[in-house]
């Protein structure tokens, strides 16, 4: 790793891109390199609202920064950070890593083989609502997801699952530490040339099992996951910012942070329920995210979402999206 990061590009000024610009030009921690868009025109007017450089050429920043990110299509982002690794560059990558999993595979490789760092965005890792789980010792035994979002174009040039769900995906293995046994999964195509609601059942090696539903096609948003383990249940709504947690006590047991208790007698034993609402402390958390690339590379931090973490989430949604496609035809 190089001792210090100092100068950091955006390839890609869309949408979400233009977000990562409006941090990193802001970040005095860098020196913002500018940007390339293949659409000159979009890259012209974002560099001078932002005060950047728009570069000619991909080539041109890869040659003014130290590292970059990839805010592109996901058809693109295996060529694209292809061309930044054997470059000696370090790449943050929007999710999903790329389209298929051999093309993560050949990345990691060639991020191993020029000693740079991939980071990805699965930017629901750094949700707000999720850090209080941190103080928990979590051994889920079944996971519920919901991830439903009104129909919009963007986005829709890959299926729900490497759209939406593999949020959730990523979400569910962070937190159930063992191997994924078998995949069942269903979806139909509504307004898209690709599936756009999509079901899939998880079951992993340690019997855990997670269920999850992603839609682009519903009137109003909803993203919520509850956790169900022995002695204790958490729900969250990733939009509300809200999460709840029940636990059973033992009787005589203190629990500070409890909101509200109420007697339990199960099975002869004396116990009680408590319910918890940690205070959520609200943050940007795209911000969060770019911050921790930039420790990153400079060696003072690990990615929250490394290259392999990527891969990983995008093995099992295309499993899951390939068998929807069987299951269809």
């Amino acid at each position: 790793m190089a001792d210090l990061i100092s100068k950091i590009g955006v390839i890609g000024v869309g949408h979400l891109g233009q977000h990562h610009v409006k941090h990193l030009s802001n970040n005095n921690a860098i020196s913002f390199s500018g940007i390339f868009d293949v659409d000159t025109d979009r890259a012209n007017k974002i560099a001078v609202e932002y005060n950047c450089n728009a570069h000619d050429s991909l080539n041109d920043l890869l040659n003014n920064c130290d590292a970059v990110s990839i805010v592109t299509p996901t058809l693109t982002h295996a060529k694209i950070a292809e061309q930044c690794i054997m470059a000696g560059k370090h790449v943050f990558i929007e999710k999903p890593i790329t389209k298929t999993v051999a093309e993560a595979d050949r990345l990691l490789n060639l991020a191993a083989e020029n000693n740079v760092l991939i980071q990805v965005g699965h930017i629901e890792r750094l949700n707000p609502a999720l850090i209080p789980l941190k103080n928990f010792e979590l051994n889920p035994k079944y996971i519920e997801v919901q991830r439903l979002a009104p129909y919009t174009v963007r986005g829709t040039d890959v299926p729900v699952v490497l759209d939406l769900m593999i949020h959730d995906i990523d979400i569910i293995l962070s937190l159930v530490n063992s191997p994924v046994k078998n995949i069942r999964a269903s979806g139909v195509s509504i307004l898209s040339d690709s599936v756009d609601i999509a079901n899939a059942r998880l079951r992993f090696e340690n019997g855990t099992v997670a269920s999850i539903t992603s839609s682009r096609i519903a009137r109003d948003k909803v993203r919520k996951i509850k956790i169900f383990q022995k002695d204790m249940y958490v729900t969250i709504d990733f939009l509300l910012g809200l999460t709840e947690i029940y636990r059973v006590l033992e009787a005589d047991q203190d629990d500070p942070d409890a909101l509200e208790t109420a007697s339990l007698e199960a099975y002869g034993n004396h116990k009680k329920i408590v319910y918890e609402k940690p205070d959520i402390n609200q943050f940007d958390a795209l911000e969060m995210e770019l911050t921790n690339f930039i420790q990153s590379i400079n060696g003072n931090d690990k990615p929250i979402v490394n290259g392999q973490a990527g891969r990983d989430a995008l093995d099992v949604a295309v499993k899951i999206h390939d068998m929807i496609l069987d299951d269809i035809h």
